[in-house]
């Protein structure tokens, strides 16, 4: 970055020696680069809510955390971020939960983040906000003096002006995002659900593609779709140890799907598509084994237990129906694996089902497709509405809504020949490596320091990257 100093701020920082995964990796060289800070919350509930960050050492940038009450965590990210924001944009108001202390919670922590971070903030940082958790933290920076550049980038999709409708607080929403210089998005159609729903719910004057005036402040628009650490990624799956890999008494090709149990994510969908197949056709018992892993999340909130109950009891169904004495149709694992093994699995499946009802980009698609084997690949099948689907087109794309689609797909990617496996996946693998998640940040830093130079900001900071990391915020 030409300009300060790169402060990241997300809902969960990373902690621990050497922190890995996708975002760090997509921002460690920034952050190390400009002696930046990445704040986010501990992870830890405590009795009563510290007044400073904390900060930890063992990073190769600085990393300051903040706690959370018990009661402000059930508000500002079981309810409000989970129980509200979440069904909103993943169009599912049917399962949104609206208590008025869950918005007061949401204000009150993104307010205390403001607290917190001011005394640290320095006047040329390129503050970074991620995701819909911080919505308000520009407002609430700005209310406080800040006036340096503020970008967001939202990890799931925006909802639509129905949706936006159906919040509390709608126009509060725009009012809040209006506050940053740059807002970043997974897909198009995430852009144009901002730009429509705006237009109907909020005083709004579109300037071209990237940029609206929104409640009378300029904010410019991207699209940035995230990508993986591709290279690491397929090292991994070409080392993953054989000991790892699912057994078969059948010869049973694997198809995986990888999902946290979120209902966003389609899995009883795709466990009917799986039991018309089967009923389509008979060839396929015992030459298939569906292995789905689902991590739980979040089973605080009523809606994923529902979920779990849902799931569970459609495998047990579909198995009791059409196990053998030498065969299980799905294999259902709810909890979580580690990297380097699901690395080898993805590797070993033949297929790939990636059947979000909506989803901001789903990263699996780009694992599953990175972590084949060039020579023999597998074949992803992928839902029409997750963000992957904008440049995934060579996928098998389908309408999760549809059980006959899906599961058609799924017998058309048994019985694809290689040399179509191999056309598919050297179109799909050549995007992935192109837009990974260090082209995914470089872009969005290159955009924000546009929206930097346009409100006449840029400054010379060579005097300030040595600086302390607790010197205070001077205000201008």
């Amino acid at each position: 970055m030409s300009g300060g100093r790169l402060v990241v701020v997300s809902n969960r920082l990373p902690l621990g020696e050497n922190p890995s995964g996708g975002l760090v990796v997509a921002l460690e060289d920034a952050l190390k680069t400009s002696g930046g800070l990445w704040i986010g919350f501990s992870g830890e509930a405590a009795q009563v809510a510290s007044d400073h960050l904390v900060f930890h050492d063992g990073a190769s940038f600085g990393r300051a955390s903040f706690d959370l009450t018990q009661a402000d965590f059930d508000s500002y990210y079981l309810g409000f971020s989970n129980s509200v924001l979440w069904p909103m944009c993943h169009g599912r108001a049917d399962l949104s939960h609206i208590l008025p202390e869950y918005l007061e919670g949401y204000r009150r922590v993104n307010a205390r983040i403001a607290d917190l971070m001011l005394p640290h903030l320095r006047p040329d940082d390129r503050i970074w906000v991620q995701d819909y958790q911080l919505f308000p933290l520009a407002a609430e920076l700005r209310k406080r003096g800040v006036t340096g550049t503020i970008g967001h980038f939202l990890h799931i999709p925006f909802p639509g002006p129905a949706d936006c409708a159906a919040l509390p607080n709608p126009a509060e929403l725009f009012e809040w995002l209006s506050h940053y210089d740059l807002l970043g998005f997974q897909a198009q159609r995430d852009l144009s659900n901002l730009s429509e729903s705006a237009r109907q719910l909020m005083d709004v004057e579109p300037l071209g593609h990237d940029r609206m005036r929104l409640g009378g402040r300029l904010v410019r628009l991207g699209v940035f779709p995230v990508g993986i650490d591709t290279a690491a990624f397929m090292q991994e799956a070409r080392d993953a140890p054989d000991e790892d890999r699912m057994r078969t008494l059948t010869g049973a090709q694997m198809m995986i799907g990888v999902d946290r149990l979120d209902y966003s994510k389609g899995i009883p969908q795709r466990f009917r598509a799986f039991q018309i197949l089967l009923e389509n056709h008979p060839d396929m018992i015992e030459r298939i084994a569906f292995l789905q892993i689902a991590p739980p999340t979040r089973e605080a909130v009523a809606a994923y237990r529902d979920i779990r109950e849902e799931t569970e009891h459609l495998a047990g169904r579909i198995n009791g129906e059409y196990a053998t004495i030498n065969w299980t149709p799905i294999r259902f694992i709810h909890r979580s694996l580690p990297r380097r093994i699901l690395a080898g699995l993805y590797r070993q499946a033949h297929i790939g089902l990636v059947t979000p009802l909506a989803d901001g980009m789903n990263l699996v698609a780009k694992e599953y497709v990175a972590a084949q084997n060039v020579t023999n690949p597998g074949v992803l099948i992928l839902s029409r509405f997750a963000g992957a689907a904008d440049t995934m087109q060579e996928a098998l794309v389908i309408n999760p809504h549809d059980p006959w689609e899906l599961a058609e797909a799924m017998a058309i990617a048994m019985r694809m020949g290689a040399n179509e496996r191999r056309r598919r996946h050297a179109a799909l693998l050549r995007d992935v490596v192109e837009h990974d998640v260090g082209w995914w940040s470089a872009t969005y830093l290159d955009a924000l320091e546009q929206a930097a130079a346009e409100r006449g900001q840029v400054v010379d900071v060579s005097s300030t990257d040595q600086q302390d990391q607790s010197d205070p915020f001077v205000q201008r």
